[in-house]
């Protein structure tokens, strides 16, 4: 059972970039010190309240100074042709010398969709796989290359010198490449099917109810099912977290009208909200969209209490979704009073709940 931190990471939009920028790098800093073992670090364009550009760019500043395995949480490939992803990636992916993963998806944010012109679904997730196919197929071939897709081309035929390494795509350190995980959102998910085909990890999102993960867990269970295969474990949980010395002091910082976790859920209910997407952040799937309330999404989507709550809350969660073998920590805004209260939970978890909720995976499994 690995820890890692997930950093969209998410802000309030009148915060400077730098100071925002600066933040998340203490934050992962004082994860690496306290032991967590991956950081997965989001990607979007056209949101001054969620920053960071480029997860890599931001990522290769923190590996020299970590111990960290480092992920994308996640590259939005329909956004990008596959060559440049495929370069880029396989240069960090040898800058960390194999502490990545490549994490996956369509996209999630509607002005990056209008941005690069990506704004049909169905069209995302299959340039999503194309791309993939692409980058795949770079990694494998040597020059000179003529790969064809429905949207993109690689293509290096003429301009090929060998003894100079002219022409030469890049191929990853991890051979034959990084370890690939896709973001699972809905019930019953395409990519968590895709996942299982292709030999890829799932990451459960944390800004989607319990019943939706229970969903994934299902889902995982079925497409082992369906290839005659035993469920495997590269499967990450995202969640959520507020841990204090008390149960209700823990409830008091959840629902404070300065609380990150508030803001964090007020934003992204009300984007869903907008969108007319608000249907994966239900604790229940026949509430309207009206009766949906923050505090309803709060208790539903953020692990709260003392340590031991917190543990006990955890068991009770992985023996309902299933076996998940990977904890996300949602990272969250430390405006005001969060820093002091991100920092306790962090130091909670990966101290005082950790060491036992590892012992209670591995009993079971014994």
């Amino acid at each position: 059972m690995r820890l890692g931190l997930f950093m969209m990471p998410l802000h309030p939009p009148e915060r400077p970039m730098h100071a925002m920028l600066a933040e998340d790098t203490e934050k992962s800093l004082l994860a690496d010190r306290l032991g967590f073992e991956e950081l997965w670090v989001g990607e979007h364009f056209s949101a001054s309240s969620e920053p960071i550009a480029s997860p890599l760019m931001f990522m290769a500043g923190l590996a020299p100074r970590t111990r960290l395995t480092f992920a994308t949480g996640v590259i939005n490939l329909p956004n990008h042709h596959p060559a440049k992803v495929a370069a880029e990636v396989a240069q960090f992916d040898h800058m960390t010398q194999g502490r990545f993963i490549l994490g996956i998806g369509p996209g999630g944010l509607p002005s990056d969709f209008e941005l690069f012109g990506n704004t049909e679904p169905m069209q995302r997730g299959r340039r999503m796989l194309e791309s993939m196919d692409m980058i795949q197929a770079i990694w494998e071939a040597e020059p000179p290359y003529d790969i064809a897709g429905p949207t993109w081309s690689a293509r290096i035929t003429q301009a090929v010198i060998p003894e100079f390494g002219v022409g030469t795509m890049p191929k990853p350190w991890q051979r034959p490449h990084p370890p690939i995980a896709i973001t699972a959102r809905s019930a019953d998910s395409f990519g968590v099917k895709t996942a299982v085909e292709r030999g890829w990890g799932v990451v459960s999102a944390n800004f989607v109810a319990e019943r939706i993960v229970e969903g994934h867990g299902r889902t995982l269970q079925a497409a082992f099912a369906a290839q005659g295969r035993r469920p495997g474990t590269d499967w990450r949980l995202a969640r959520n977290f507020c841990i204090a010395a008390t149960e209700a002091e823990a409830r008091d910082r959840m629902f404070h009208p300065d609380s990150a976790n508030r803001y964090y859920f007020h934003y992204l209910s009300s984007l869903a909200r907008r969108a007319g997407q608000l249907g994966t952040l239900k604790p229940r799937e026949d509430t309207p969209d009206e009766a949906v309330t923050l505090e309803a999404i709060i208790e539903d989507c953020v692990i709260a209490g003392t340590a031991r709550g917190v543990l006990d809350r955890l068991v009770a969660l992985r023996d309902r979704v299933g076996p998940f073998d990977h904890l996300l920590m949602a990272g969250l805004d430390w405006s005001g009073p969060n820093a002091a209260w991100e920092q306790e939970t962090m130091r909670s978890l990966a101290e005082a709940v950790m060491p036992r909720f590892r012992q209670h995976v591995a009993a079971g499994r014994a």
